[in-house]
């Protein structure tokens, strides 16, 4: 499709600085009428004065939808569920933050009889990627708009020129250095003296968390409820999923937890270095995996173990409307039937930790593992079990000997 044959857009639009420049850039370039689309997965007050900003940009309309309880339900839960946490660290909260968006951005263009999508992902990074294989896989027919590898903006300081140009409201300037993405779930922080990855982040980046020298002195306690796998109540208290994430965002970030700073690895090739605040989703994954110590058996908690790495890869680069995906989801709901329980967590200075943990379901039996007295375990058992067990190892020995004689 050429430029000339656009007649109509949806832009996924944040209000920032590059998706700002974009409608006009999009109007002079492809002569097209330009519809912004918002999704709120909880960016809080980042959607202050976002229409205003968008009309006096050039656009056509803002259409908001507020995705917050369909963002948590349907992709964050699936993913801590599977204990899916890409190289070691990060929740992804930027990675399954983008299909959603553009699946609903799809959706806004098939409603609005659009003929493209835009977004405002660079050519470096992973949105990219994330954005258009969702596109590719829900409506392959619409053209696919990436200004990042069309323009002649190659820095902050040009996309506020041009900005200044087209009488573009924005509130950026040349001295905020971050690049940042939030949502319900982390807030992200790049660039910088993050570039530099020997540098320490500056305590004034972090918006969602304490310092951990600077959190209480007296440790706070709280216990999570979980029904099938999905948190449901705090300290006893029944919550929808957006207030309970809120709540332990406040409550983590008070204490200084979930921090995370690492160096990855983009899809594209390259490492980046990010500086992530995941307070509340820190404390679901660490209370969820302690759950799923007592209700699952062994083998079962391994094949999640295994499949939780690819999950990872799966949700960082892009791949969530898959089979493999969904795939995966069937097994990973097939273990959480049982995942009913509650788990208490002491939290102290950055520190997480697992005080208690109980289930209907759970298969520790103290009777079994006591080294009191029982009944029910005869502990000349194991010594066939050994036997049999060692037996590789006895037949090596014994080999082995024979060599040498």
């Amino acid at each position: 499709m050429a430029r000339a044959d656009v007649k109509k857009v949806v832009l996924a639009y944040s209000g920032g600085l590059d998706t700002s420049v974009i409608v006009p850039w999009l109007r002079q370039n492809y002569h097209c009428e330009v519809i912004c689309f918002c999704a709120d997965v909880g960016q809080a007050e980042e959607l202050e004065g976002l229409e205003a900003k968008a009309l006096a940009s050039g656009a056509s309309k803002l259409i908001v939808k507020d995705l917050r309880e369909e963002f948590l339900r349907d992709y964050i839960i699936p993913t801590m569920q599977a204990g899916a946490i890409y190289e070691r660290k990060y929740l992804l909260g930027t990675s399954f933050a983008r299909p959603i968006i553009a699946r609903h951005q799809v959706l806004v263009a098939e409603q609005e009889g659009a003929d493209a999508v835009a977004h405002g992902a660079t050519g470096k990074g992973n949105d990219q990627v994330r954005f258009e294989l969702t596109f590719m896989a829900l409506n392959p027919h619409l053209k696919v708009i990436a200004p990042w590898r069309e323009w002649n903006i190659r820095s902050r300081q040009d996309a506020l020129d041009y900005a200044a140009e087209h009488n573009v409201p924005v509130t950026a300037t040349a001295e905020k250095i971050y690049s940042r993405d939030r949502n319900l779930w982390h807030l992200s922080h790049e660039g910088g003296v993050l570039e530099d990855p020997w540098n320490e982040p500056l305590e004034d980046m972090f918006q969602l968390s304490h310092a951990p020298e600077a959190a209480p002195d007296t440790p706070a306690y709280l216990t999570l409820s979980f029904a099938r796998g999905v948190p449901v109540a705090l300290d006893g208290t029944a919550l929808g999923l957006v207030e309970l994430v809120e709540q332990l965002n406040q409550i983590g970030g008070l204490h200084g937890v979930g921090r995370i700073d690492m160096v990855e690895n983009r899809l594209v090739g390259m490492k980046s270095r990010g500086v992530y605040e995941t307070p509340g989703g820190t404390l679901l994954y660490t209370a969820h995996r302690e759950l799923e110590s007592i209700v699952l058996d062994r083998e079962t908690l391994r094949a999640k173990d295994r499949i939780a790495l690819e999950y990872a890869d799966l949700v960082y680069n892009g791949n969530w409307f898959t089979p493999l995906r969904a795939h995966y989801d069937a097994f990973v709901q097939a273990t959480q039937t049982n995942m009913t329980g509650d788990v208490r967590l002491k939290l102290y200075k950055g520190n997480i930790i697992v005080v208690g943990r109980q289930s209907p379901y759970s298969l520790y039996r103290e009777d079994l593992a006591t080294f009191g007295e029982d009944e029910v375990y005869n502990q000349t058992d194991a010594e066939g079990f050994i036997r049999l067990y060692g037996l590789p190892l006895k037949v090596q020995a014994l080999l082995k000997g024979a060599r040498a004689e």
